[in-house]
């Protein structure tokens, strides 16, 4: 099946079926892909906090104003941005980078002067602005590496982030819930995986200035 006919068969699950659970070999699988998205400078300025516990998900419903897909799906993801982003990110990951490609830290110098000086001339919202950005990107990630292994998932903004942070003690980490995604089955009564999808046309929302 191609990528496109993945994307086709993907949507966005409104009703899980509780009896089927993701094996875990496949949820490492999705968070492998998660790891390897695209990330601005390679910073990976997020955390992804994985909830298998039917009693927490339980209560999450209720932070996720009482949508009970929560509850039923196999895993709930959450994608925390951290809330501030600094000099020591930054040489962790040139540090890093020099390990794993064998390199000498000072041929990384003006790698590490140029993030440095772009990331330090931001405010502290535009740290965590940019920040939430690079979840989104990683959750576009996720979708993707779940259609292809046919698990379901639905993306969500819709929950209460302060709430998130309290029952899953993020704020003492310095994160923040930015957006979750339930990952699992369908149900069989989910009516919504018979829907036609609907998009713009391609003419509509492409506009081509070849030369």
């Amino acid at each position: 099946m191609s990528l496109l006919h993945k994307l086709e068969w993907r949507y966005a699950t409104k009703k899980f079926d509780p009896t089927k659970e993701v094996p875990e070999e496949q949820v490492t699988e999705l968070l492998k892909a998660m790891n390897l998205s695209a990330s601005s400078y390679g910073l990976q300025p997020y955390k992804f906090i994985v909830v298998k516990d039917k009693n927490l998900q339980e209560q999450l419903v209720d932070a996720s104003y009482g949508q009970e897909k929560i509850a039923n799906a196999s895993h709930v993801i959450v994608i925390a941005a951290k809330t501030s982003v600094g000099e020591d990110d930054i040489r962790a990951y040139i540090n890093q980078t020099a390990f794993l490609r064998k390199q000498q830290i000072e041929e990384l110098e003006d790698q590490k002067s140029r993030i440095m000086s772009s990331v330090s001339s931001w405010s502290e919202e535009k740290k965590f602005s940019w920040a939430q950005e690079q979840c989104y990107i990683v959750l576009g990630t996720l979708l993707l590496a779940a259609a292809d292994a046919k698990i379901d998932a639905c993306p969500m903004g819709g929950f209460e982030p302060e709430k998130y942070n309290h029952m899953l003690g993020l704020k003492e980490h310095g994160l923040h819930a930015t957006v979750i995604a339930a990952i699992g089955y369908r149900s069989i009564d989910d009516d919504y995986q018979h829907a036609i999808k609907s998009r713009r046309d391609l003419d509509d929302i492409v506009e081509l200035r070849y030369s």
